[in-house]
Parts: C-alpha cells; sequence; structure tokens
C-alpha cells in the first residue's frame, strides 16, 4: 500500500478543506482520509507541502492518430499500420506527460484504437468512437467513416456496436481542417441525425455530434444526441447563440464541449492559412468564442473539456491543461472548469465507474500539483507527480 498526502485537495466535485491523504493499494484507491489522518503502519507517504492532490485529468475529445503535423489527418490513410500505432503511442505518453490519465478518441483511422490501444496495460484509459460517420467527401471521409442516407447510417451505427465502440461519433457539419467542406453548411438531413441517434441509443451507445454551424446545433439538439463537440454556432454573419438554443441545451443535458486550447508557438505565432481563411471569412474570432463559452456557461450547460488535439500543429497532444485554462479567461469558475476536466468528464466518457474523483474502488489517477488550482488555475502547469493506475509516470 502506498499514501499520498497533500495540504490542498480538490476531489472531482469540492474542495476537500483539511486536505486529503489518499492510500492506494497496488492500481485501486482503496481509502480517502482527510489531511491530518495517520497513515497505517509500514505505509510509504509521498508528500510534498504547498502541493494539491486532485483526480487525473481526462481529455474529452482528441485524435490519438493525429500527430499534430500540417497534414495530420489527411496522411493517414497512407500509413502503414505500425506507423499508425506509433503515432498512437507517442500521443498517449504525451497525454500522461501533462497530467491526462484518460482520454476519449473521436476520431480513428481504420479501427486503430478501438481494435488495439483501449486495452493497454499502462498510460490513460482509452474511450473511442471509431472513425467518424460522416457525408461522402464530407469532413474527415478519408478516415473511413462516409455513408449516404437512412439506411446507411443505421448500418454504420451497427457496424460500430459490432466492434464494441464506447462512443457513436457523427460529423453533422463541414470542419475548418477539411477545406473541401463548407463550415457553414450542415452534411446531414434533421431526420438522418435523428435516425442516427435513435439506433445509438437503441444499442446502448451515446452520440457526439460535431456541429460547427448554428443550424447543425440546432438539428442535433433536436435529435437528441449526448454530446456537442465544437458547437461554435456558427452563421454567415459571425457567432450567434440564440438564448433559446442555450436554454434547450440546458433542459436535454446535452454536455458541450468546446474544444478549446491552442499553441500559436508552434506555428510561428500564425494560423495556418487556409484555417485562418475560414476563421476570418466566418468570423470566429477568440474573443467571439469566449463569449460563446461565456453564455453557455450562465446558461446552465454543462461543459467538459477537450482541446481536439492532433489535428494540427497548434493543437499538439497534451494541450488539455491549455485548454482548461481558456475556460477558466471565459468566466467559468475555477472548480467548475475542474469538475469539467475530471468527474464531470467521467460521467461523460463512461468512466464514473472507473476514474474522475477521489473515492475509494477507483483507479488511482491522481494529480500532484504545486499551487493550488482551485484558485490559480495555472498550477495545473506544475506538475510534481503524475500517477496513473497506481504508478507514478517516469519512475
Amino acid at each position: 500500500m502506498d499514501g499520498f498526502r497533500a495540504d490542498i485537495a480538490f476531489d472531482g466535485e469540492r474542495v476537500l478543506p483539511d486536505g486529503v491523504l489518499v492510500l492506494v493499494d497496488r492500481d485501486i484507491i482503496v481509502g480517502v482520509e482527510p489531511g491530518t489522518a495517520a497513515a497505517p503502519a509500514g505505509c510509504p507517504v509521498t508528500y510534498h507541502p504547498g502541493t494539491a492532490l486532485m483526480p487525473g485529468l481526462i481529455d474529452a475529445h482528441t485524435h490519438l492518430c493525429g500527430n499534430s503535423g500540417p497534414d495530420a489527418l489527411d496522411r493517414l490513410p497512407g500509413l502503414r499500420r505500425d506507423e499508425i500505432d506509433a503515432d498512437v503511442g507517442t500521443a498517449l505518453r504525451a497525454h500522461l506527460a501533462a497530467g491526462v490519465t484518460a482520454v476519449r478518441d473521436l476520431g480513428d483511422q481504420d479501427w486503430t484504437v478501438v481494435d488495439r490501444h483501449r486495452d493497454r496495460a499502462d498510460g490513460p484509459t482509452v474511450v473511442a468512437s471509431g472513425p467518424p460517420i460522416t457525408s461522402i467527401y464530407g469532413h474527415c471521409a478519408a478516415l473511413g467513416g462516409a455513408v449516404r442516407g437512412i439506411d446507411a447510417l443505421r448500418h454504420a451505427v451497427r457496424e460500430r456496436a459490432e466492434r464494441g465502440v464506447d462512443v457513436v461519433k457523427i460529423m453533422t457539419s463541414g470542419g475548418i481542417m477539411t477545406t473541401s467542406t463548407d463550415v457553414l453548411a450542415c452534411q446531414f438531413t434533421a431526420e438522418e441525425i435523428r435516425a442516427t441517434v435513435d439506433e445509438a441509443h437503441r444499442l446502448g451507445l451515446p452520440v457526439a455530434a460535431h456541429a460547427h454551424p448554428l443550424a447543425a446545433v440546432q438539428r442535433s439538439v433536436a435529435a437528441g444526441v449526448d454530446s456537442i463537440e465544437h458547437c461554435t454556432c456558427v452563421t454567415a454573419n459571425g457567432l450567434r447563440t440564440p438564448p433559446e438554443l442555450i436554454a434547450a441545451i440546458a433542459a436535454a443535458g446535452i454536455v458541450v464541449c468546446p474544444t478549446l486550447g491552442r499553441d500559436l508557438s508552434r506555428l510561428g505565432g500564425q494560423l495556418p492559412p487556409p484555417v485562418k481563411a475560414t476563421m476570418d471569412r466566418t468570423g470566429v474570432t477568440e474573443h467571439g468564442r469566449r463569449a460563446h463559452v461565456a453564455a453557455l456557461h450562465r446558461g446552465g450547460v454543462t461543459l467538459v473539456s477537450g482541446d481536439d488535439s492532433g489535428i494540427n500543429p497548434s493543437k499538439p497532444h497534451g494541450l488539455l491543461p491549455r485548454a482548461i485554462v481558456d475556460m477558466v479567461e471565459c468566466g467559468v469558475p475555477n472548480q467548475t472548469v475542474l469538475a469539467s476536466a475530471t468527474a464531470v468528464a467521467a460521467r461523460l466518457c463512461g468512466l464514473a465507474h472507473r476514474t474522475g474523483r477521489l473515492a475509494a474502488g477507483l483507479d488511482a489517477d491522481l494529480l500532484l500539483v504545486d499551487g493550488d488550482p482551485t484558485r490559480d488555475i495555472a498550477a495545473l502547469g506544475r506538475l510534481r507527480a503524475v500517477i496513473s493506475r497506481g504508478r507514478i509516470v517516469g519512475r
């Protein structure tokens, strides 16, 4: 048995005012005691004064097959199986180094993650969608999930259920990284999205809907999806978030992953020209995005943290702490944002029985950071130790 003690603690849902002593037996949390509690005889305890202990982070939107290069997704169909496997391994190590102990992969190439990377003995826990369902020649069609029509959509959902996916991903609109698509256009009718959701729910699977334009968000809400990815609400005249739509998302309990976070230093401070052109054309500004996320929060929408990592150089794997900081800068309180990347994300990803909280019986996925992230969110960038399934990473 091992112990981890800290003066400050966030258990995934609330602050523990007396700090915490977490007891771990192999890979499972077996006790959560006040910080002043004595450890059992013979139990070594890791303790650094001034540190905070919390659950490991969960990245609710990543693309593990993507290598964060300029052509990260377009290159995938031409790669050998071992090359894609190597990229997935590199991605998972980068996530873990940033304190991410679980991920939701929402864009797989040729079932790589679903078939070969969900049951790894080490590294982040992985839930996966398989290739995203998209339209013919639509956003990310190269990943292998392009279909047309209601019958084909229902068949695609059944295929994913048979392959054992954890979530169904549907591209309801074009995307910024597929410049041959129109980011303002819907890729499926309302009836097609509803059929996809009905089939997935019949088979016990949640649905994550990629949606940029306002019309695609509205169709996704009407269809009853479980989460909306990006949820940009873009129109020909810029971002527009009708209050009644926000109310409908909140009332339906649909979770939004705004996929914040960007590292422009990897691009010399500039976005790729095609991406910048799309953003300029649609009016998707940094200020507009922050105001949009703030409005969602004020309207009672549940937010989760994810970063869309792997898709281009500004979205490297391990970016989640930056996305969390960005959400705080949108005006969302620290504790709400921390929950969005731990307990709330665990529930969305179907992992609440395994991780996301400091609770006996869950996986020993823990972070020790210098400082107090409930007051200073930048503390997430000052990692003292990452514990994944009971093992201190790097030892």
